[in-house]
């Protein structure tokens, strides 16, 4: 296992250092930095779509689902993120304490 950590950080080492030898044309190109500026917002979104409504190799829809809901509700409302955390957290732990389990 620690041989994979060890390639693994390896790899991200290179990355970081590969980065500096993009040319400053390719990073001050305005369809780059708008897509550069998008990439986390759609990288987070993934990780909660697949976190949210997969349970090993199959589609689930339990509490986490209604937890998100709750939580894009809090968000419309303008809530401050940890209340919007604490809120589809209740939620979630709420539902299933009611047996509706996952």
């Amino acid at each position: 296992m620690w041989f994979a950590v060890l390639i693994a950080s390896l790899g991200c080492y290179v990355e970081k250092l590969l980065g500096y030898l993009v040319p400053a044309s390719v990073l001050e190109n305005r369809t780059f930095r708008q897509i550069s500026g998008l990439m986390p917002v759609a990288l987070l979104a993934a990780l909660v779509s697949v976190q949210t409504f997969a349970s090993g190799m199959a589609l689930a829809l339990d509490a986490r689902a209604v937890a998100l809901g709750a939580a894009i509700v809090a968000l419309l409302l303008r809530a401050p993120f940890l209340v919007v955390v604490i809120v589809a957290g209740v939620t979630a732990g709420g539902l299933r304490a009611l047996g509706w389990a996952a």
